[in-house]
């Protein structure tokens, strides 16, 4: 099956749970960074290379993710007290 056709797939699952393009994106930029720095062994620069990117953007938004990853972690405490 072609990538794209893949895609379309998974689009369409989104698309029938309402889920809102920001956050299809997000999910998806981050779910995509985990994979590529599990594949460099969690080597930045390599991992920014592979991406086409910088490694000072590569961290700061791997940065980003864990901070709001922690600030999940803290409502859903706060809501379960």
């Amino acid at each position: 099956m072609m990538l794209r056709d893949q895609m379309e797939i998974i689009i369409n699952e989104m698309l029938d749970g309402r889920i809102l393009l920001d956050e299809a994106i997000t999910e998806f930029e981050k779910l995509y960074i985990q994979k590529a720095l599990e594949r460099h062994s969690d080597h930045v620069s390599n991992t920014a290379a592979a991406l086409g990117i910088h490694r000072n953007t590569l961290s700061k938004r791997v940065a980003g993710y864990r901070a709001s990853e922690k600030s999940v972690k803290r409502l859903v405490m706060k809501k379960g007290r």
